[in-house]
């Protein structure tokens, strides 16, 4: 499945589960706690985003200082933003989805399975390519000077 039809997908199932789940919690323990929940876990979701996103960019600066590529702090950054509007949007499946992208050893194995798999692979082919064109319109051979 190519990622736009993931990601079509995903806005197209989450509302009805977000739905469903809503309800069913609802007429479990009512709607007013029900309301209560969505919004401490939304509270809660944006004091601990807080948190780890100050870790990260704490992580992420010290990086630079000693010199090193923070490139896991670099994806681990957009995660961050993806499951605090995960959290900021009402509902308990997203909220669970919200809360994944908060854990930090989830988010490392995260960031390091895409760096693996997409920008090391993407940087070989960029790579391939520049090679590829640096060399455009050279034709090698020997010369010989002759004199007269």
């Amino acid at each position: 499945m190519k990622l736009i039809q993931i990601l079509l997908l995903f806005f197209l199932v989450v509302p009805f589960v977000e739905i469903y789940v809503l309800l069913e919690v609802g007429s479990l323990i009512g709607a007013f706690p029900t309301i209560f929940l969505v919004v401490l876990t939304a509270v809660l979701g944006a004091w601990l985003l807080r948190r780890q996103g100050f870790t990260t960019w704490q992580r992420f600066q010290s990086n630079l200082q000693q010199g090193v590529i923070p490139a896991y702090e670099m994806i681990e950054g957009p995660i961050l933003l993806v499951g605090g509007a995960l959290l900021l949007t009402p509902g308990f499946f997203t909220d669970i989805l919200g809360f994944a992208c908060l854990i930090p050893s989830l988010r490392r194995k995260i960031a390091k399975f895409m760096i693996e798999n997409y920008l090391l692979k993407a940087e070989a082919h960029v790579m391939f390519k520049q090679k590829a064109r640096f060399n455009e319109g050279v034709i090698e051979g020997e010369c010989k000077k002759e004199e007269k």
